[in-house]
């Protein structure tokens, strides 16, 4: 049986990589003890605003063996989404995130690959992907996987690759050969803290959600509260101060996804052109982009609010 561990292991850690995925760990699935009073802490303290489907299934959230029945294993898995070439400098700004294809659809047919590579390889095994739309805590299980540790901005870190990466998982009822933690290696460093304008990092590794530039231009369906006019900086859809910032990301490297470039009409646009964006330049950008939940209405709201 360890061989075939060992085997079976190695074997999805190979597909993974062929399917362009940065990197790959594995833990055991049990209950996340550490996690509970973090979450139970800051839900409490109402850091979620108006993410009230954070406040939903809070037991699977902390147990994938309750959202997979009979699950052994959680196998973590980071997608690069650094571009190559970014917005020119005086415009508004998206995050680097949502520049191309909707990772749920880049990732989730890769996940699916994977499992039937596994199904195919393997025999009968049981599982599910996840790509950031059910509640697992993705960063618990990356870190725990030793794919980076979670920094003082809460996300997930990587020494080779620093933060711009996505992060998903399969959870499967195979038990397999599990990677260890890493270490933390932020150090004494706190310039995501000192960056962020709207100090929505509480504390080193808590960030106020209802604080955050990424809530009120992608989540808050309500006008962005008056208090933090000016302090929104140029950002319309997300924010990656905090990772713009880290010492960490010199390390990033473009990625290989030829999905997550952007819209060749993107980079080029001026404050002007998005200024005056219409719904049917609107649709023809953002196409399959992440950006359309935010709806052509959010996106111009951003925009006034940013124009003051």
């Amino acid at each position: 049986m360890i061989n075939n561990k060992a085997k079976y292991t190695a074997l999805i850690k190979a597909e993974a990589k062929r399917l362009g995925f940065l990197s790959c760990g594995i833990s055991p699935a049990g209950f996340l003890e550490e996690e509970a009073p973090r979450l139970e802490n800051w839900l409490n303290k109402n850091m979620n605003g108006e993410m009230s489907y954070m406040e939903n299934h809070f037991d699977k959230r902390l147990d994938p063996t309750k959202l997979v029945e009979g699950s052994k294993s959680v196998v973590s898995l980071l997608l690069n989404y650094y571009p190559e070439e970014t917005q020119q400098n005086e415009t508004y700004k998206l995050s680097k995130y949502a520049y191309g294809t909707d990772y749920h659809f880049v990732i989730k047919d890769k996940l699916k690959s994977l499992l039937q590579t596994i199904q195919d390889e393997i025999g009968e095994v049981g599982g599910r992907a996840f790509v950031d739309s059910a509640p697992v805590l993705d960063k618990a299980w990356a870190s725990k996987s030793g794919l980076g540790w979670v920094g003082k901005h809460t996300l997930l870190l990587s020494q080779q690759s620093g933060s711009f990466h996505f992060i998903a998982e399969l959870i499967i009822d195979l038990e397999l050969e599990y990677d260890s933690i890493t270490t933390d290696h932020c150090g004494t460093c706190t310039k995501c803290i000192d960056a962020c304008p709207t100090n929505a990092i509480a504390e080193p590794y808590v960030v106020d959600g209802s604080k955050c530039i990424s809530y009120f231009t992608i989540e808050l369906k309500d006008n962005i509260p008056t208090e933090f006019k000016g302090q929104i900086e140029d950002w319309m859809f997300g924010c990656d101060i905090c990772q713009d910032v880290c010492p960490w990301n010199r390390f990033s490297k473009a990625h290989s996804e030829p999905l997550f470039n952007p819209h060749p009409d993107l980079l080029e646009m001026t404050k002007k052109d998005w200024e005056e964006i219409t719904e049917d330049t609107f649709k023809k950008v953002f196409k399959k982009s992440a950006v359309k939940r935010t709806k052509f209405a959010g996106l111009t709201r951003n925009i006034d609010f940013i124009k003051g």
